[in-house]
């Protein structure tokens, strides 16, 4: 059985899957991933979901406020490998999307990139479009960006 936690950026499940997310992303990008770096840096304001199967943490999100009114940034999306397909990743995202409501967001946001079907193929069931990059994605053609209305769910 899933169970879902919303807690913070400082929670040491979360900093773990982190890692490993890094860690993958790392393998994904090779050559541009230290771009992404700066970017990816979550701080104590993030609203964060881990995500436990059978008692142990299996995948994690975040969201933050973006400057956009009204809007959150879906961030650090991942679940690990031996637990996809299972609707972790899905669960994760409408928790996130619910609480980002709940708070009066009305726009989600996310950055993935075009190596990371998996991501893209979960984004689009959810039903976020393409939109055009934002920055700091601007010019960066690995970049695909997404969006949603909150009061779509």
């Amino acid at each position: 059985m899933i169970m879902l936690k919303r807690t913070r950026a400082d929670d040491p499940h979360f900093q773990s899957l982190v890692a490993d997310l890094d860690e993958d992303l790392w393998s994904r990008y090779p050559a541009i991933q230290q771009n992404f770096t700066p970017f990816n840096k979550i701080d104590q304001s993030a609203a964060v979901v881990v995500a436990y199967l059978d008692d142990l943490p299996v995948g994690c999100g975040c969201f933050r406020p973006i400057s956009e009114e009204q809007a959150i940034e879906i961030k650090r999306m991942y679940v690990k490998p031996q637990s996809r397909g299972l609707g972790i990743a899905k669960s994760i995202l409408s928790e996130l999307e619910e609480w980002g409501r709940a708070e009066g967001f009305a726009t989600a946001k996310l950055e993935t990139g075009n190596n990371q079907p998996e991501a893209l193929a979960v984004y689009r069931r959810a039903r976020y479009e393409i939109i055009p990059n934002y920055p700091p994605y601007t010019d960066i053609v690995e970049s695909i960006c997404m969006s949603k209305k909150l009061d779509s769910i």
